[in-house]
């Protein structure tokens, strides 16, 4: 969603300029800057970017100057004033010194731009303004385009970490069962020391532990996931939003792996380190995926 990008036009004596600066932003946040007397175009321009834009902070800047020899003028009517304030204090003073042109010329508001009323141009203006108004927009999205690629081949990449760190979660995690079944039997034959331990219930005990502990479940929603996240990443547009929830979904999975993660045994620490590089990954994502419309 960053970009920047503008548009001229110069016509009958006036230019022209848009600019237009976009960045990340969860919904579509709009903030125009229009010259005195364009505020009946803010309309015409919010229904434009809404057409073209569906989410990012966009700053939108219209600059309109009069140009050429349209730009200056005599103001009369101050000059008048001026001359005859001058001639008031020559008669109060009595002063026979004339007054020179050029001091009056250099006087504020005698030389300027010649007042031009924006309601009688206005909708020129409008076809104009609309016009810059796409082909910024046009440039925009090349701009973010030329982004995008370079973003989805950086988030493929870490969509690939993801599934080989789960991979490796799903091999340890299958090679703790018997592990754990072993431990808790050594455990229980500490604790009753020389009781008989009856081998069903052992097995029965073992197989409560290791249901609790089971994150079959979590990696294969986890492995969805990815999949659907890869899938939308060379999807159309308007996937921000969706790529957010699958983030948020990853980010779930992720965190009950870890709280299914069996004691301080070994695999039990590889699978915890493992599944904190996820975690890492998935928040990596997230950063990136702000970048998305």
């Amino acid at each position: 969603m960053t970009g920047y990008a503008q548009a001229r036009a110069m016509e009958n004596g006036w230019s022209l300029r848009v600019t237009i600066r976009s960045v990340n932003h969860r919904f579509l946040d709009m903030h125009l800057r229009l010259p005195e007397g364009f505020e009946p175009l803010e309309p015409r321009i919010r229904q434009i970017v809404r057409e073209r834009v569906r989410r990012g902070h966009l700053d939108i800047t219209l600059h309109y100057e009069l140009a050429g020899p349209a730009a200056v003028g005599v103001n009369q009517e101050v000059a008048a004033a001026y001359l005859q304030a001058v001639n008031v204090l020559r008669k109060q003073f009595n002063i026979s010194t004339e007054p020179e042109l050029g001091s009056i010329l250099r006087l504020p508001g005698v030389i300027g731009p010649p007042a031009r009323s924006i309601e009688a141009e206005l909708e020129r203006l409008d076809a104009v303004v609309a016009r810059c108004m796409l082909e910024s927009l046009d440039k925009l999205d090349r701009m973010r385009a030329d982004e995008a690629d370079h973003l989805r081949d950086e988030m493929a990449a870490r969509l690939r970490t993801i599934s080989g760190l789960a991979s490796k979660v799903q091999t340890l995690a299958e090679r703790a069962r018997p592990a754990f079944a072993r431990r808790l039997s050594l455990r229980l034959k500490e604790l009753l020391a020389e009781a008989p331990l009856d081998p069903a219930r052992i097995a029965q005990e073992a197989a409560i532990a290791a249901e609790r502990s089971d994150v079959s479940e979590e990696l294969a929603r986890l492995h969805s996931h990815v999949q659907q996240f890869g899938s939308l990443l060379v999807s159309a547009s308007d996937v921000g939003k969706k790529l957010d929830f699958l983030l948020q979904e990853m980010q779930r999975e992720t965190n009950t792996l870890l709280s299914k993660t069996p004691g301080n045994e070994a695999e039990g620490l590889e699978i915890t380190q493992l599944a904190l590089e996820i975690k890492s990954e998935i928040e990596k994502l997230r950063e990136q995926v702000q970048n998305i419309e």
